[in-house]
């Protein structure tokens, strides 16, 4: 795997740290340790970032974990184990997160449904954006959220045929599972960095699946 060039950008140790802990859920300790080899991250074998938020992990190195993924088990396979990751990762540790707190208070539990999922999905937003170098806004449309990733971590540097940022549809997947209290929503990846497009957007539609 032809290795990527450091971007200069980063996460906060803890979100990578979760990340790949959340990726050895899946895959159990051997398949998590092939994935950091082929990454080029066998450094960070038996050696985690720290449970902190400095921003220290490149977004090149996080990059290449998902490459390495998709490389080992197919774009198929890929995809099923790096959505799975996203939502562990967002149960493990975003909901609770300081943006995400209030969430499960009760005056927020009766909110209706379309309530709980703007807010939701721009406290999201606002997580990484103030947390890391991935920006990330959410626009309101009539019948969908789009909701963009303007420095992706998950495919920096990479060139891929279609929109490959499978832990990020996982993450939002479950993120908003939670925040409606148990409804599943449909999230599409339209537009990649890695296919050539400026930004990462994912449609979300207003009205859960079913």
């Amino acid at each position: 795997m032809e290795p990527i060039p450091k971007s200069g950008l980063y996460y906060p140790n803890k979100i990578a740290r979760i990340s790949i802990l959340s990726l050895e859920d899946v895959m159990g300790k051997n398949g998590l340790n092939a994935i950091l080899n082929l990454a080029g991250l066998s450094s960070t074998i038996d050696n985690l970032p720290p449970d902190n938020l400095d921003r220290q992990f490149d977004f090149a190195d996080f990059s290449a974990i998902w490459a390495a993924l998709e490389e080992l088990y197919g774009p198929r396979g890929g995809r099923g184990l790096a959505q799975r990751a996203g939502r562990a990762t967002f149960n493990d540790a975003l909901r609770n997160f300081g943006a995400l707190a209030g969430v499960g208070d009760m005056a927020f539990k009766v909110l209706p449904l379309g309530a709980k999922i703007r807010i939701g999905l721009a406290a999201m937003a606002k997580i990484f954006s103030q947390t890391s170098d991935q920006l990330s806004t959410v626009a309101e449309q009539e019948d969908h959220y789009l909701y963009t990733i303007h420095r992706c971590p998950v495919c920096w540097g990479r060139t891929t045929d279609k929109p490959a940022c499978f832990i990020a549809t996982g993450l939002l997947q479950e993120s908003l599972k939670w925040v409606s209290g148990g409804s599943e929503f449909r999230v599409t990846q339209t537009t990649a960095k890695s296919v050539g497009d400026a930004t990462c957007d994912f449609i979300i539609p207003k009205e859960p699946i079913g």
